[in-house]
């Protein structure tokens, strides 16, 4: 005779009942609900598609979990109803994602061509259509650039401080300020390197680096926090294993915690450089704008597709169509250095093995 674990028993009862919907009953269940919301909108007020999508989901969630519980059970009416809501709230959440994607799209293409991401707006005035985006994109790659100088190493070091050798009040004061610098406006932080480099080299300086390092005051934190969860998520075992053999805690960082957790700090690094590539204000405060390509950093105004999207959009007219064509550029540019970041993220990580 054989004893049921209590794995085996739970499995017993949840199976218990015998019978189970067809899995086309919840396609149903949509169908149905969408129709009945449909006709009730009809007969109440004028339907539309948000009414007839929000009635018809409070109708498939009530009814398909009154039809699992009297046919399945109430083990799994429970789950059908936890499985309903969360796929609700996921498509809750995708619904301004997928606006604003739409939206940029169908902007933004009308102008967007190899001729706007090629051209600058020298000679540009007015109500012209043409024009392009290549000064803009040429400062926005050297000033994120100069950024991630920055506040990559910076970031990593201190994240690797917090998780190995930090203890006692200096590791939680230098929390306490991440925090805090966690949540400064952008806007700050352009004060602060305008009246830094103010201070330096006077009032009438304004170069590419200043954007740079204002944008690394907002890039740092967000590198830190998100570079020590990872480094937390690596198992100690390893670390153990590591220092067991002789190797010193710097070698085993290096080569065994820093590797481990190399997917993970890329993906946080490319958040960090999503966070800060779109800021307007610091970059508005401290580089400015102009109409041609300015390839030195440390002279002279530049200008980034934030900035000239905000100057277009605020000018008018054919302006507008600039901004929205300059907006998907700077999307597409995101989204390039995201799968960038991802193919580099696994030629460094630890290779599984067979």
């Amino acid at each position: 005779m054989t004893v049921d674990t209590p794995v085996q028993q739970t499995a017993l009862e949840l199976t218990a009942n015998g019978t189970r919907l067809p899995r086309w009953v919840p396609w149903a269940f949509v169908g149905g609900s969408l129709v009945v919301a449909f006709l009730v909108l009809l007969v109440v007020a004028s339907p539309t598609l948000g009414g007839v999508v929000g009635l018809g989901a409070v109708l498939y969630a009530v009814g398909l979990t009154i039809t699992s519980r009297v046919v399945e059970g109430g083990r799994y009416a429970t789950d059908r109803l936890a499985t309903t809501l969360v796929t609700f709230a996921f498509l809750l959440a995708m619904i301004p994602l997928v606006s604003l994607v739409w939206t940029v799209l169908s902007k933004g293409a009308e102008l967007f061509s190899w001729e706007f991401l090629t051209t600058d707006m020298m000679g540009v005035f007015g109500a012209m259509t043409s024009g392009g985006v290549y000064h803009a994109i040429v400062g926005t790659l050297l000033v994120t650039l100069a950024c991630s100088v920055i506040a990559v190493p910076l970031g990593i070091l201190t994240a690797i401080y917090l998780v190995e050798y930090g203890r006692g009040a200096l590791a939680r004061g230098i929390t306490f300020l991440v925090d805090v610098m966690t949540g400064i406006p952008s806007i700050v932080a352009g004060l602060f390197a305008f009246a830094l480099f103010t201070l330096v080299f006077g009032p009438a300086y304004r170069a590419g680096i200043m954007g740079a390092v204002a944008l690394a005051v907002l890039m740092t934190p967000v590198v830190i926090r998100s570079v020590e969860e990872m480094l937390r998520l690596v198992p100690n075992e390893l670390r153990e294993a590591s220092l067991a053999l002789g190797v010193p805690k710097w070698l085993t960082i290096v080569k065994v915690v820093l590797p481990t957790a190399m997917a993970g700090i890329v993906t946080g690094v490319m958040l960090a450089v999503a966070r800060v590539i779109g800021e307007t204000a610091p970059l508005l405060l401290t580089i400015g704008l102009v109409n041609s390509v300015n390839w030195d950093l440390f002279d002279g105004r530049m200008a980034t597709l934030p900035v000239f999207a905000y100057r277009q959009w605020a000018q008018g007219g054919t302006g507008v169509d600039r901004a929205w064509a300059a907006a998907l550029t700077l999307i597409i540019i995101v989204m390039l250095l995201n799968l960038v970041a991802r193919l580099v993220g696994r030629w460094f990580s630890p290779k599984k093995g067979r």
